[in-house]
C-alpha cells in the first residue's frame, strides 16, 4: 500500500503523544525508530500487537530501538490505552492523518461491503539516519516483535 521504499529518507512527522506534547522524528536522529500504524486503540488486533511489542520491549530497548505508535485516536484515548494495558512506549495522535498520510498508509479499506478511509496496519523500521529500513506491510499482531527483531 505505502509507497515508501527501503533506503529513502522517512518522512519528518509532528504529532502530539498521550501527555499532548510534541513529538518529531528528528528527535530520533541518530536512533533507531520502530514507527507503527494501528486503526484503533483497545479493539482486538490493535491491543494483541501493542501488547506484543509491550512484552518484548526489552529486547527493542537492549537492540537500541525506541517505539512510537500512531492512530486516528486523540491524546485522552491514547493515555487509556497506555495505562489499560501498561504500554512503555509513547502513541501519536493522528488526529487529521497527515502523519498516516505523509506514510502512504491511509486508504480506502472494506468491511463487511461497506467502504470507508483507515489506516492501512503497517510498521515502518527508521535507522540512525532517518532512512527507511525496513516496511512490513503483512503484519501479524500476535507476533509482530518477532517479525521487526
Amino acid at each position: 500500500m505505502t509507497t515508501l521504499e527501503i533506503g529513502k529518507k522517512a518522512p519528518a512527522f509532528k504529532g502530539n503523544d498521550q501527555n499532548e506534547e510534541s513529538r518529531t522524528l528528528k528527535e530520533f536522529a541518530g536512533k533507531k525508530l520502530v514507527l507503527y500504524f494501528y486503526p484503533k486503540d483497545d479493539t482486538p488486533g490493535c491491543t494483541a500487537e501493542a501488547c506484543d511489542l509491550r512484552d518484548n520491549y526489552h529486547k527493542f530497548i537492549k537492540a537500541g530501538y525506541s517505539i512510537l505508535g500512531v492512530s486516528p485516536d486523540n491524546e485522552a484515548k491514547h493515555k487509556k490505552f497506555i495505562a489499560k494495558y501498561e504500554l512503555p512506549f509513547d502513541l501519536l495522535a493522528d488526529t487529521d492523518n497527515a502523519i498516516a498520510l505523509a506514510y502512504g498508509v491511509w486508504a480506502e479499506k472494506s468491511m463487511y461491503g461497506r467502504k470507508y478511509m483507515g489506516i492501512v496496519r503497517t510498521t515502518f523500521v527508521i535507522d540512525e539516519k532517518g532512512k527507511i529500513a525496513e516496511v512490513i506491510e503483512k503484519v501479524d499482531t500476535k507476533n509482530h516483535a518477532a517479525q521487526i527483531l
